[in-house]
């Protein structure tokens, strides 16, 4: 549907979600939120808001028969009305977790972060929920944040290097992986324009996950225009990056200890 050749020119909310597939339901309380505001695509018998969902999994951390809902997702909307950007252990990443290649004993935690840039007019921000594979890194520091632990869990020893040091075992992790995100700006574009933008905020995966976009992580981004601003492409994509990296960093120095996992606080003794 958000195919750029399909009709569909718009859509109305992003969902993101931990959950795995029990978690798309919330999309259906904002449906029912939208609905009741008559929001969405016109059909003649009823508008139908488009929503789109993307949804981490995240069934090994707590409890996995707790997850999220219609009534979750309903209120998710009314908790938007009030403008707060909150980051760390809520949300989509509530059970998101990082550096899981020898399991969640040796994870940390993940998390959910927003970060946003205001050049003259034109806006342009990021939300996350940091769930991925490998470790996470400051591109502006270089020091790992967060990460694939040793056995004491005292120490990140570096996915990227123990991969390696296993390269000729084949694995299957792919049910403990997927980061998603959100980049919003108040610029000019049509369908395939953003597609674009959402391609170039990939670049902040890259500079912030090592490795980035393995075959174990579903990775995603929706890009989102209002349509107020004419702004330049190219620089609403590398803006869209670089908000997207520091939403990543925010994430991780926000997220909380949770459910035995060790988070960038309790290791560092820092705040974010």
């Amino acid at each position: 549907m958000i195919n750029p050749q399909n009709f569909v020119d718009k859509i109305h909310a992003v969902v993101l979600s931990g959950g795995s597939a029990f978690g798309l339901d919330a999309s259906s309380g904002v449906m029912k939120y939208l609905e009741e505001r008559n929001i969405g695509f016109d059909v003649q018998v009823t508008k139908v808001p488009i929503v789109c969902s993307a949804i981490l999994f995240d069934l090994g951390v707590g409890d996995y028969r707790i997850r999220p809902n219609l009534k979750m997702g309903y209120e998710a909307c009314i908790n938007a009305e009030k403008n707060e950007c909150k980051d760390g252990s809520i949300g989509a990443g509530t059970g998101a977790t990082v550096g899981k290649l020898l399991g969640m004993e040796r994870a940390m935690k993940g998390g959910l972060g927003c970060y946003a840039l205001q050049v003259g007019e034109l806006k342009v921000g990021a939300i996350v929920a940091v769930n991925c594979l490998g470790d996470v890194l400051d591109p502006e520091t270089g020091e790992i944040l967060a990460g694939l632990l040793d056995e004491s869990k005292e120490r990140i020893i570096g996915t990227e290097d123990s991969m390696i040091l296993t390269y000729s075992q084949k694995k299957n992790l792919f049910a403990g992986n997927t980061t998603i995100g959100v980049v919003v700006t108040n610029g000019k574009f049509t369908k395939a324009e953003a597609n674009k933008v959402a391609t170039m905020a990939h670049d902040g995966y890259a500079r912030t996950m090592r490795p980035a976009h393995t075959m174990f992580d579903g990775d995603t981004i929706f890009a989102m225009a209002t349509g107020k601003v004419e702004a330049d492409i190219n620089v609403v994509g590398f803006l869209a990056a670089r908000v997207m990296e520091r939403a990543i960093v925010k994430a991780i120095k926000s997220a909380d200890s949770a459910y035995g996992i060790k988070s960038y606080k309790e290791l560092t003794g820092r705040c974010g």
